[in-house]
């Protein structure tokens, strides 16, 4: 019996749910429609949104189709398995309220079974742990035995993205044989070994999550079914590999003819191959979509997809453009399905071919001899590629060093990145000097209405790249601001300083100081020309400061890790309120209510040590949102995010969602040293930070003043611990001693005042002046005499410094008599040309003319 095809199992799915009165809708375009969240559709339940959501009627409550897929996330794996593809077909079928488990698991079983005619005994069935409706379906109306049944937790078997619609879901997966397996007696579904696949998926959409982890239950109820089209055919096709079926055969096979070798001769050849075909596909299908070949958005993708299967191409010795040769192949394999392939066949081709060969003329000699440089260096028996010959091949030849990159990682050797960097930088300093200012420069005008789509960014992966001036506007303050079409340069976001560096051509040079995002995603570069002439139209280089961005990238890496510290010392609630990251520095503010102690710096300041120690790698990727919360990425309160995020993680420690840029591995971090936490808000602590270089500068002048420390002391470094105790000791001992001798003193200057007392109405005159009191020494005394008599009326004087200080005590007899202190020091200060005043008991005052003080005094008695 001829096993079905792809088309045919296809055609036979769609019927069959046709058949159950379903509409069948055509694949949506790979390019979304009206939702901004997605770059590509990448699930056959993504262009359903809007109806689960409600936000638009679905045409029908019973729909199927079979979509069009394109995910790149694991582009770097696509040909190193038998399963990685970028392009795939997703089964579905969706029920917006209308029937719900029992028919959903019926007719899967059904179409599994009965129309593909796959062995029952080799079907197994997953539930969510507590979805006891699906477990009774399963076993007492479709008649699964209960050792073909499992029940999963929520991590494999619950569909929930924290907020909305969710529910449980059912898997069906077939058993491979345990010849695939991992030899484990437990081995079931969920094993992460390769012998239980899964080939379809019921979601049961059937509660709402508040957000808060309270689910209640929805008032209609859905389905949303998912299946892998590929997969399915590998199963009834009997192929262990998808690149095994009979369509992606067909295209491969093309491969092989071009390339005069078979699948299977070598494991390089195999990569090549594989790469090949799974790219064709994508590229067709997204030209055929409308996505044509930029440096920006699905433009980037698909542009990388070409070229990465072109470059693989030259590895199988094909030395002509070919891809849309074999584009050919994919149309006539898949036109059946997707008509329009063959409506389009011509333009696809078209853009393939120019795509092609603007590659090939673009680093056809840089490939050539990167791979010369690649076999001299292996017959050297060395395996770390000269930074400067990196460089050659990125400044003569226009050879992008991810290229190089790959190519290294493919021949498993690696690249002196250091000496690269130093090579870019030393160009820089070379062009400054040569270039020199000739006066004079031209501006593109100041009107803020600015041209052109968002500005494709390029910094994660290239130092410099090659642009169009779409503007240049006066940005005040003797500042002007470029407007590029393509920039490697970061724009200040989320924290992260921006990038400083140049954008010149040989016309002018502008030095940029910063960088600016506008709200609809356009980069402005702000900064100085500084010699010649930029305008509107002019083809430049921008070159961020590559020294300066590794330093960012190193204090950036570092918040991650404190962040990740702080919350295992201090607890989950520890989460990132803010921060700043400048080279070699960074500000980390997080949410916790309490001083931190010197044990939870010590370990915090520790784990981050660890981290860095570690060498642990750090890699950024892009994922819909929901793939980054299985993954654990952690979000930043507050901030808005799209359905595709960009996720940062760092091996064994961290994931959070993060648009800034990154060390590769945490050991690039090198030095760390960090502050004591200071409030800066209720419920929100501040920790400042340094790293690398700069880390090490602080060492040395901490050393510095080590040794002048020692030198005066005269004590060795590792005694200056007990020596500055002693010293302190020393100090304090005396410290109390003179503060005994001055009270003294004080008291006797007092006793010297009260004696010499004159007496009038009962009441005991005291008058003290001296010329080296201070204020304290001054309330000292007068404290002193009120203290001893109460019926004292007491004014101490002094002129230190030449400043006059004058204060006054009454007894409080004296106050009862009607005598008080802060009338006195008014009358004393009046004829002094001073002010002052007080309570009753005590009183002070001053300034004026000193000369006068004896005049004043007569005037208290």
């Amino acid at each position: 019996m001829q096993k079905p095809g792809v088309n045919e199992i296809r055609e036979k799915y769609l019927s069959f749910f046709e058949s159950k009165d379903h509409l069948r809708l055509p694949s949506f375009p790979l390019v979304p429609q009206g939702d901004n969240s997605l770059l590509l559709i990448n699930s056959g339940m993504a262009p359903m949104k809007p109806y689960f959501s409600g936000e638009q009627t679905p045409p029908h409550p019973r729909v199927t189709t079979c979509q069009k897929c394109v995910r790149v996330i694991d582009i770097e794996q696509v040909g190193r398995t038998s399963r990685h593809c970028t392009f795939f077909e997703m089964l579905g079928h969706f029920s917006f309220g209308d029937y719900f488990k029992s028919k959903a698991l019926a007719w899967t079983w059904e179409f599994y079974t009965e129309v593909m005619g796959i062995d029952p005994e080799l079907l197994y069935c997953s539930v969510y742990l507590e979805d006891d409706e699906a477990w009774d379906i399963w076993v007492n109306e479709v008649g699964i035995p209960l050792k073909r049944m499992i029940r999963l937790g929520k991590g494999d078997n619950f569909w929930d993205v924290g907020s909305g619609p969710c529910g449980p879901c059912s898997e069906v997966y077939y058993d491979r044989g345990s010849e695939n397996g991992c030899g484990s007696p437990d081995c079931a579904p969920g094993c992460d070994c390769d012998r239980f696949v899964e080939i379809g998926n019921n979601v049961f959409t059937q509660f709402n999550n508040d957000g808060a982890g309270n689910y209640t239950p929805l008032a209609k109820k859905n389905i949303d079914f998912g299946g892998g089209l590929e997969r399915l055919a590998c199963v009834v096709q009997g192929t262990d590999s998808v690149f095994g079926i009979d369509t992606m055969r067909e295209i491969m096979r093309h491969a092989e003819d071009l390339a005069g070798i078979k699948h299977g001769a070598s494991e390089r050849g195999d990569v090549s191959l594989r790469i090949i075909t799974d790219h064709i596909r994508s590229t067709v299908m997204l030209i055929c979509d409308g996505v044509l070949p930029s440096n920006e958005g699905r433009g980037y993708v698909l542009r990388r997809l070409l070229r990465r299967a072109a470059r693989h191409g030259k590895l199988l010795g094909i030395t002509r453009p070919f891809l849309c040769e074999i584009a050919e192949t994919v149309v006539r394999e898949s036109g059946a399905a997707y008509p329009e392939l063959i409506e389009k066949q011509g333009h696809i081709c078209k853009i393939i071919r120019l795509e092609e060969e603007r590659f090939e003329a673009t680093v056809n000699a840089g490939l050539s001899l990167c791979v010369e440089m690649t076999d001299r260096l292996k017959a050297a028996g060395q395996s770390v590629f000269p930074g400067a010959d990196a460089f050659r091949l990125y400044d003569t030849y226009g050879f992008p060093i991810e290229l190089t990159l790959e190519l290294l990682e493919e021949q498993n050797l690696t690249l002196d990145r250091a000496a690269f960097d130093a090579a870019m930088q030393s160009q820089r300093e070379r062009a400054r000097a040569a270039r020199g200012d000739i006066g004079g420069w031209g501006s593109g005008g100041e009107e803020l209405d600015l041209p052109g789509d968002e500005t494709v960014f390029t910094g994660y992966t290239s130092p410099s790249e090659t642009a169009a001036v779409l503007a240049v506007l006066d940005a005040g303050e003797d500042k002007t601001a470029v407007l590029l079409d393509v920039t490697p340069f970061y724009a200040e976001s989320g924290g992260q300083t921006a990038d400083t560096g140049v954008i010149e051509n040989d016309s002018g040079v502008f030095m940029v100081s910063g960088v600016q995002k506008t709200k609809d995603g356009k980069f402005l570069h702000i900064g100085e020309l500084v010699s010649g002439e930029l305008n509107a139209g002019m083809t430049v280089s921008a070159k961020f400061d590559a020294e300066r961005r590794a330093a960012i990238r190193r204090a950036h890496s570092t918040t991650h890790l404190l962040h990740k510290a702080l919350r295992e010392v201090l607890g989950t609630h520890a989460e990132q309120a803010g921060s700043l990251v400048e080279p070699d520095r960074l500000r980390f503010d997080f949410t916790h209510f309490t001083h931190l102690t010197d044990a939870e710096l010590s370990e915090v300041r520790e784990r981050v040590i660890e981290y860095i120690y570690r060498g642990a790698s750090v890699a950024a990727s892009e994922m819909p949102m929901d793939d980054a919360r299985k993954k654990g990425a952690m979000a930043l309160f507050g901030e808005k995010y799209g359905n595709i995020v960009r996720v940062v993680e760092m091996d064994g420690i961290s994931a959070e969602l993060c648009g800034g840029t990154h060390v590769r591995s945490t050991a690039e971090i090198g030095a760390f040293i960090m502050r004591g936490d200071v409030s800066i808000a209720s419920g929100v602590r501040r920790i400042e930070a340094q790293t690398g270089p700069l880390v090490l500068r602080e060492y040395n002048n901490l050393n510095r003043t080590v040794s002048e420390l020692s030198a005066i002391l005269k004590t060795p470094p590792e005694s200056l611990g007990a020596k500055i105790e002693q010293q302190l000791s020393l100090i304090k001992t005396l410290r109390k001693s003179a503060e005994s001798f001055k009270t003294g003193g004080l008291r006797a200057d007092a006793e010297r005042g009260f004696a010499s007392a004159q007496s009038i109405n009962g009441l005991r005159y005291v008058t003290l002046k001296s010329g080296v009191w201070n204020s304290e020494d001054m309330r000292a005394i007068g404290d002193y005499l009120r203290d001893k008599d109460p019926n004292i009326v007491a004014v101490v004087a002094s002129t230190l410094d030449d400043r006059l200080t004058v204060t006054a005590v009454c007894g409080k007899n004296a106050v009862a008599n009607g005598v008080k202190a802060g009338d006195i020091v008014k009358k004393i200060c009046a004829v002094t040309g001073g002010g002052g005043g007080g309570r009753p008991d005590s009183a002070m005052g001053g300034g004026g003319d000193p000369s006068k003080l004896d005049d004043a005094l007569k005037t208290m008695l």
